[in-house]
Formats: C-alpha cells, structure tokens, sequence
C-alpha cells in the first residue's frame, strides 16, 4: 500500500493490504454524501491499478460528480448522443453484468467493445456514433469482415470473434434497462461465427526443469517455483500467484497435504503429499517448497526485497509474465511455449502415465472430462499406448500370444 500517492491519484480512492499482502483498491462516497443519500455506492476495484483509476476517472467520480451537483442524467451514457452504439455501450459498462466481471475480463471486454466502437466507417464516421435502430444483422456482419484482418493485412480472427460476442452480449444487456429505445433484434447475434483455438503447446518434464535452473540461475527462484507448482499441482497462473498461501502447504490441521484451490471453478483440491508408505509424491516441489524462505503470507513472492517498503512484494501479472518470457528465453524454449503450457503437460504427463478421467479431474479441480481433453491433450504416446492394449486385447483373446 503507497504510503505517498503518485500523481494522478483517483480522488475518494483509497488503497488497502489485503490478506495475501497484495494490495487492492476501493471507491466509496464520503460520509456527508452517504448521509445525504448519495446514491453512487461503494465498489471495491481489485489489485490492478490501471484499471481502478480508469474506472473511478472515467465512472465513479463523474458520476459523484453528478449526483453531488444533481445532475440525474447518467454520466456514462450523457456522454454520447442517446439512441447510439456509443450510448449503449454506457449502459452496458455501468450495468452490473460488466462491473462485476473480474478485472481482466472487464480490460479485455473495454478493449473489445473499443475495437468496434472506434471502427472508421468509409464516410470517416466512427462505428460507435450510428444509432442502434440503424445496426442491421449485414452491418454487424461486414464489420466483423473488416476486424479479422489488421491494416497490415493479418489475420486477427479470434479478436474479431470475441468483440462480436461482447456485443451481442452489451445489446442484450442494454435492451433490458431500455427495451422501449432499443430493438429486440440483435444483429451481433446468430452470426454463425467459429474460431477454433491454437491448442496450447504442453510443457515436458525436462524442459520444466531447464526452466527451473535458468529462473534460479537468473535469482528468480520464487518463478521457478511458481512453474513447478503449475506442473505438478496443476493450479492456474493467477491463483499460484495471487492467492496460494504458506497456510495451503502442510497447515498444521492436514500436514500430509497440500490444499490447492481453483479460482475459476471454485474446486478446493487436497493433494495428498505421500504415498500410503510415506514415500514423497511431489519430491522435488516438496524440497524445494520445505526449503524455501517464507518472505510472507504468499508463497510466490519477489525474490528481490522492495528498495522503499523493504519487504518482498506479490508479483503483478504482467510483470510477472514479462520476467517468464525472460527466463524461457534463457533456458533456450521456443518462445510459443505459454505459463499455461505448465498445466498442459502437467495433464498431458498424467494421462500419458494412464490415469484415468476420473483421476485427473481429482487432481486438476476440473468438473467435466470435455473441459479436461483441452488439457490432457492426444499424444503420440498415448495413441501408441492404444494401440498396444488394442493389440493385446486381440492376440490374447484368438489366442494368438503365444
């Protein structure tokens, strides 16, 4: 928590150390507003800066703002001309629907909607100031046309989908605050789109510890270990970072398991330590894990103490993303292998050693087999392996092994 704020400093925001020692943001009116019935409520804002400022800059105070010089008009939508794209966007960003998203999902809906909005028509018009009643299914068609490709030419199919489907998803939120103003057909909807995702290259066994070496060898040991966690325990990027703490691994109340919890699916998983003859079952994260300085409530933390505040603080994601890149680079992967790509082969290694659905979804915290085959992807090895119980299977049962 900034003990001095920067310049910029969003007024009536205020900075708060949460329990995991990251620090998270909150708006709120002051208490003559409050008693006077202010009528813009408290928000908490989460951990990233960027956004909290944007939303209080461009949300929260405008709209104070209003409410304190009683001006009842809405400020997100007083700002574009009522009956347009750009008005309905407004409703939708105030609606619930958007605010209660988390925080990386609200940047990559705000870029989205940006994308369509600011789109330069042939006349030089922007697409957001055309008034909804004239957004006809063909428009919104010959606009996703023109998004799939850059101005460079290149493809950008996956952008171009994800910003029709959050307009269809504002349309239809906005229609239900304004169903007299706004049409019931919504021509971002059934448009019939597809996009068929890169699969996410898993991560091997040998390269996960050639990343390890070149994070220790860069004295960022706490990424290392962040990866190995990936690998072996199977838990996501921004939970491994944001929210598993030294209470998860060993808590005196269950010291033969570690508790890893799954943010987006809301799955606790107790992954049990060892074996039912007290052989170690995760070895090398286990060393490493018992042997590592507990710099604070998280165990991921900065390997380097902050020069000002003199603790180790969380990493921020980007940052943290930026320095992985780094040490991939280092360890000599090719630079298409993702963090996730940790997870990826930590499934693809389970179903490889033949595990069954049920036993991998116990490890992963998935709740369905289809959301787990994107993880435990078809390898060579596992077609192989088929292959040969197929073959055993025939040979045994004509009696032909012999």
């Amino acid at each position: 928590m900034p003990r001095s704020k920067p310049a910029g400093w969003p007024k009536l925001m205020v900075a708060r150390r949460l329990a995991t020692g990251a620090t998270g943001y909150y708006w709120g009116p002051p208490t003559w507003a409050i008693k006077a019935g202010c009528t813009v409520a408290r928000e908490a804002l989460g951990t990233d800066y960027a956004e909290a400022k944007r939303r209080c800059d461009e949300i929260l105070n405008p709209q104070f703002d209003a409410w304190r010089t009683r001006d009842t008009t809405p400020v997100a939508e007083g700002r574009a001309r009522v009956g347009t794209f750009d008005w309905l966007v407004g409703i939708y960003r105030t609606s619930p629907k958007f605010t209660d998203r988390p925080a990386r999902t609200r940047k990559s809906y705000d870029a989205a909607l940006s994308l369509v909005a600011d789109y330069k028509l042939k006349d030089g018009r922007r697409f957001g100031g055309l008034t909804v009643v004239s957004i006809q299914p063909g428009v919104a068609d010959r606009l996703y046309d023109r998004l799939r490709l850059r101005a460079d030419g290149t493809p950008r199919t996956r952008t171009a989908v994800l910003a029709m489907t959050v307009c269809k998803r504002a349309w239809n939120v906005a229609r239900r605050d304004r169903p007299n103003e706004i049409p019931l057909d919504n021509p971002f909807a059934k448009m019939g789109l597809a996009y068929k995702a890169k699969p996410t290259r898993p991560v091997t066994h040998d390269e996960l510890m050639r990343f390890v070496a070149a994070a220790d060898a860069a004295g960022e040991a706490s990424i290392g270990t962040a990866a190995m966690i990936a690998f072996f325990w199977l838990q996501r990027q921004e939970d491994i970072v944001s929210r598993l703490a030294w209470t998860h691994y060993r808590a005196p109340d269950a010291p033969g398991i570690a508790r890893v919890f799954h943010h987006k699916t809301g799955e606790l998983v107790e992954v049990p330590l060892y074996d039912t003859d007290g052989t170690a079952l995760w070895p090398e994260l286990m060393t490493r894990l018992d042997t590592a300085p507990r710099r604070g409530t998280l165990i991921i933390t900065r390997d380097t103490a902050d020069r000002r505040r003199k603790v180790h603080l969380p990493w921020q994601i980007d940052y943290f993303r930026h320095q992985v890149a780094e040490i991939r680079a280092a360890a000599g992967i090719d630079h298409d292998v993702k963090f996730m790509g940790l997870r990826h082969g930590g499934n693809v290694e389970g179903a490889e050693a033949d595990l069954t659905d049920a036993q991998l979804r116990a490890l992963s915290g998935h709740l369905t087999t289809a959301a787990l085959l994107r993880y435990a992807q078809a390898t060579p090895k596992q077609r192989q392996a088929g292959a040969r119980k197929r073959l055993d299977s025939r040979t045994k049962k004509d009696g032909l092994s012999k």
